[in-house]
């Protein structure tokens, strides 16, 4: 862990972050997966709980570490700066406090990323002038080596030392912008020891069945067949449910599940795409493609939500976003005529220690896409997922294997489900 952009702490440190600008853009950094315990303003979001650092001026982050270790993120969250302004976030155990499982020899944070020729920023605002969406990324990197050239095969790539017989924890973090990416070691068997839902996916594997006898690898061992291994193609959606769907905690009575059993709010979002017109967007032929969530794409203030909302500011946002989305269709299958959404700066406002369950569908509007969406500030638990339409219904106590998401099993008497 010696990148110097890695930030290595502990449960129940106070974090203190001092960011200066030294960009030519307005940025902020998000703490991604950090609970906010009361430090809502030092979350990040540019124009949700901050104004923006602007180029030359600086910000001062404070959090407490509460009730969590592991693999985090940091990383910019004001349009695309993200895509090469971020780093990891290593939370160590209090002392004394062992691993849930034995120490591995070596532990290496490997973030995977993108990178492109361009301007991110350029790229960005290129797709929302067009209306259009935006290019994507002429490489994906690991620790910001992306692979071997054709034209010098023996150049490029990460690769990691290893002694045979030795077990290595793995930090991974897939910092890309809007990827889901597979990860995997030919001819080694991994353990996933923590996984952590978001925008971006992080998660910290255990490569416990090196074989002995063998020499160095480098993603792949070094006495292994040249020919690399195919990988998944990227619509492999059964391999990517039978990895979410083979995911289990530790189920110990050293982390007993607390889920609540009754239910404040219940939110149903609709997740999708949708056509709006825009005269200006001359690719598009007047019209832009945009997202959206029960029908409503969000509008960016001028003027931070979390200092509206502390200083009573009128006009910033309105508190109407629907809990349910305004029409039931076929989510999945054939979408509705009709494809523009409502804009606006809307909320769904909460009471203080509210319960609340939020289900996510996804919808075949316009095309099937990915929407990875993670709760800033706030830890979950994940009780069920699904492919197709979600139906509630309800189901015996513990027929359901439930799962937390900072590691353990849950039980409830509701459970979701799809058809």
């Amino acid at each position: 862990m010696a990148d110097p952009r890695t930030i290595c702490i502990r449960e129940d440190d106070t974090v203190l972050v001092k960011v200066v600008n030294h960009v030519k853009y307005n940025v902020s950094i998000h703490w991604h997966g950090i609970r906010q315990l009361r430090t809502g303003w030092a979350d990040g979001p540019a124009y949700i709980t901050q104004c923006p650092i602007q180029p030359g001026q600086s910000f001062v982050y404070n959090f407490t570490i509460t009730g969590q270790r592991g693999t985090l993120l940091w990383h910019a969250h004001i349009l695309w700066l993200r895509a090469t302004v971020h780093g990891a976030i290593v939370v160590l155990p209090r002392r004394g406090i062992p691993y849930p499982f034995p120490a591995p020899h070596k532990e290496v944070v490997v973030v995977l990323a993108e990178w492109w020729k361009s301007d991110t920023e350029a790229v960005i605002n290129e797709a929302l002038k067009s209306g259009l969406a935006p290019n994507v990324s002429d490489a994906h990197t690991i620790n910001g080596h992306p692979g071997s050239v054709s034209a010098c095969s023996s150049q490029g790539g990460f690769t990691l030392p290893v002694q045979s017989g030795k077990t290595y924890m793995l930090r991974l973090i897939n910092a890309a912008l809007n990827e889901e990416l597979f990860f995997k070691i030919a001819g080694i068997s991994l353990l996933l020891s923590k996984l952590m839902p978001s925008m971006s996916n992080h998660s910290e594997l255990i490569q416990s069945s090196l074989p002995r006898a063998r020499p160095p690898m480098s993603l792949a061992l070094a006495n292994s067949p040249t020919t690399l291994a195919i990988p998944p193609p990227k619509n492999a959606t059964a391999v990517a449910n039978q990895f979410t769907n083979s995911l289990r905690s530790l189920n110990s009575k050293k982390f007993p599940a607390k889920v609540p059993m009754t239910v404040d709010h219940n939110l149903f979002f609709t997740v999708g795409l949708g056509i709006n017109p825009c005269p200006s967007c001359k690719a598009g032929n007047g019209s832009r493609v945009v997202a959206s969530i029960n029908n409503v794409t969000f509008v960016m203030p001028t003027t931070a939500l979390l200092q509206a909302h502390f200083f009573n500011i009128s006009g910033v946002f309105t508190t109407d976003f629907p809990a349910k989305p305004p029409h039931v269709f076929n989510y999945t299958g054939t979408p509705p005529t009709n494809l523009q959404t409502i804009s606006g700066t809307k909320v769904y406002r909460l009471s203080y220690n509210s319960t609340v369950q939020l289900v996510m569908q996804d919808t075949g509007i316009i095309s099937p896409e990915n929407h990875p969406i993670h709760l800033h500030g706030f830890n979950f638990f994940a009780v069920g997922r699904g492919v197709g339409n979600y139906i509630q219904r309800l189901i015996l106590r513990n027929s359901t294997l439930l799962i937390l998401l900072n590691g353990t099993q849950l039980e409830c008497l509701l459970a979701d489900g799809w058809r």
